[in-house]
């Protein structure tokens, strides 16, 4: 009978500890799939943010490159992005590996510039505990981390010319060691490198390594600045707009005069200096309407007109029509001015007023004169 107790009691420590060791694994499991659809949320939520259908513009030279985008997204082809700073090539980096069979893999930035060599080697290569001052843990490098997946190197023409033979070799080998390691790492990975330099300028200077820009230049796609694609100034503002418009939790609406002003710039900073004015913009507008004196009130002034070779600064714009019942009387007055090379009694004339009228209105409507 003793022995009896003994093993049922027996019976129930082990019991007790197979259900234990159950519901751990259950909850291990239930932790898993909860990890997993985060993941794979993340990762969905991700692929609409950055589909081809929210890359924005409308004239040749961007439906251009969308359909270079849509082409290459499907290969594992090496993508080279040119284009000044602003224009959008990390937008284009995104659509092109959340459109990819990649997609499902991680997608790892590193900007080049913004590291010396040192830096950047155990960035891109890992390093092993110990291979230098201050390496206290092995760490992965980024083409470990993007194994799989997609590696975009922002301003690769800031590279030294030490570093582009290491990288050189990665790119035509597909492997390379951690810094303080002799062990060999092999790695599946996309690159997409970008760049606000001339790098053919760059290897005719000696710059840049001839056969590592051949390595990168495989597709290389042109983003053209802002100012060659004013027509795109309605649509691009619009979708900034909204985009800030849902940071803030509030509507925004820009005015068509507002507009007007926003595609007479030359916007040298491009998509981001767009995006900066806007949001500024945003901060003044209280009632959520962006108009040209909220513009006015963010830095934004009138664009000054451009002289064309014969020295008419006139003719470098095309003419308004001043009738056009669109024109509120600010954006009228000013149109005037510029037609009649900012000579209040021609734009008197033009507008059908007296100059005493068009002094008035220039002094009410806070109009700034120019001297041409």
């Amino acid at each position: 009978e003793p022995a009896l107790s003994d093993a049922l009691r027996f019976l129930e420590l082990v019991s007790g500890l197979i259900g234990q060791a159950v519901r751990l694994g259950r909850e291990r499991t239930e932790a898993a799939d909860q990890a997993r659809a985060a993941r794979d949320g993340a990762r969905r939520a991700a692929r609409d943010r950055h589909g081809l259908g929210n890359l924005v513009g409308h004239t040749p030279a961007m439906r251009t490159v969308f359909e270079t985008v849509r082409l290459v997204a499907k290969w594992k082809t090496t993508v080279l992005l040119r284009g000044e700073s602003g224009t959008g090539k990390e937008l284009i980096a995104n659509a092109i590996h959340y459109n990819s069979p990649r997609a499902s893999g991680p997608f790892v930035k590193l900007n080049c510039a913004a590291l010396p060599d040192t830096l950047l080697e155990s960035e891109l290569f890992g390093h092993e505990r110990g291979a230098f001052t201050g390496a206290i843990a092995s760490r992965k490098g980024r083409f470990e981390q993007g194994d799989g997946g997609t590696l975009f190197l922002d301003e690769i023409g800031e590279i030294s010319p030490a570093f582009q033979a290491k990288l050189l070799r990665v790119l035509q080998e597909g492997e390379f060691e951690r810094i303080g390691s002799s062990k060999t790492v092999r790695t599946d990975i996309r690159i997409i490198a970008a760049t606000n330099k001339d790098l053919g300028t760059a290897v005719a200077d000696g710059r840049f390594r001839e056969d590592l820009f051949y390595r990168l230049n495989v597709m290389p796609i042109r983003l053209p600045p802002l100012r060659e694609r004013l027509e795109d100034i309605p649509a691009l503002t619009q979708f900034l707009v909204d985009r800030i418009a849902e940071l803030q939790g509030r509507r925004l609406t820009v005015t068509d005069s507002a507009l007007r002003l926003l595609a007479r710039q030359s916007w040298p900073g491009n998509v981001r200096e767009l995006e900066n004015c806007l949001e500024r913009a945003a901060i003044f507008s209280e009632g959520g309407t962006i108009d040209r004196d909220v513009l006015g009130r963010a830095g934004l002034t009138e664009a000054p007109p451009e002289a064309t070779p014969d020295g008419d600064p006139r003719a470098a714009r095309p003419r308004v029509d001043l009738s056009d019942p669109g024109l509120d009387e600010r954006e009228r007055l000013i149109a005037a001015l510029e037609e009649a090379g900012w000579v209040q009694a021609k734009a008197a004339r033009l507008l059908n007023m007296t100059p005493r009228q068009i002094a008035y209105r220039i002094q009410t409507l806070n109009i700034k004169m120019r001297q041409i």
